[in-house]
């Protein structure tokens, strides 16, 4: 069934698309999970819904409105978790429903025939062009850049932010890295998943891969495969039944997720 899928174009283009966007998932995943940052990446994730509905209105790309916006919310979200980390997830919350909301109402605003948002909330993956491969291609392997180049601090600053900074390392400017790589992230999964389904998608693979290992090198490795494997395997459930690859992609990552609890439950009693 795959390799009948694969014979068009698009079903080509949108696999590449999830093997880019796994490998740079694999890498945030991970540090999304290990630093306990899933409710800031679903703030930048659903504040850059404001950064499409702005690039409908005054018609430039939505990719460039999405990056503009995530990248804005990561820095303020940076700032403000550096500042104030006992109120910060009431200025996350309201940068969330700020952001949603600005979207809706450029939206509203644009002028002509409504502008489908849809897509953006719940994934494209089979409109990916050649184009869109290229961005993403540059956007993973600038993560992967940064993930190997600043592996020993990111991994202090992971564990132990307080000794990390005692010990020399740039921890202020890591922090604003890692939001803004999260940004990134958010860029190349809104065509792949969808800005609602994002968060699923950057924390259910590198839960799973921290459960079997302890380093973070091979959970970000083993996490890049589990969304690889969720991915094509979404793909193929949504050719075959005719339904939405986002959300077949994000259903298949948490049947796995609740299999994966089931058996170490099992483990666990045995």
């Amino acid at each position: 069934m795959l390799l009948e899928a694969l014979s068009h174009e698009f079903m080509r283009n949108a696999l590449y698309a999830g093997l880019l966007a796994s490998a740079t998932c694999g890498v945030i995943g991970a540090l999304v999970v290990v630093n306990r940052l899933a409710f800031l990446s679903g703030g930048i994730a659903h504040a850059a819904y404001g950064g499409v509905g702005m690039a409908f209105f005054f018609g430039f790309s939505p990719l460039l409105g999405t990056l503009g916006f995530s990248l804005a919310a990561a820095l303020v979200m940076a700032g403000i978790t550096l500042r104030s980390k006992g109120r910060s997830d009431t200025v996350v919350g309201v940068l969330w429903a700020a952001g949603m909301a600005a979207g809706v109402i450029f939206a509203d605003l644009t002028p002509g025939y409504p502008a489908d948002l849809m897509s953006y909330l719940f994934g494209s993956i089979l409109t990916v062009g050649h184009e869109d491969l290229w961005v993403m291609g540059t956007m993973c392997a600038g993560v992967l850049f940064v993930a190997v180049f600043w592996h020993n601090d990111l991994l202090a600053l992971s564990y132990d932010p307080d000794f990390a900074r005692l010990r020399g390392v740039p921890v202020t400017f890591l922090h604003f890295l890692l939001l803004c790589m999260i940004a990134l992230a958010v860029v190349m999964l809104v065509r792949v998943v969808g800005l609602i389904l994002i968060v699923a998608f950057l924390t259910i693979p590198p839960y799973m891969a921290e459960q079997w290992t302890s380093s973070l090198a091979r959970v970000m490795a083993l996490s890049a495969l589990l969304c690889a494997v969720f991915t094509v395997t979404g793909l193929a459930v949504s050719y075959a039944l005719n339904l939405t690859s986002g959300a077949s992609i994000i259903l298949v990552a948490a049947a796995a997720f609740f299999a994966d609890l089931a058996v170490a439950r099992l483990r666990q009693n045995a």
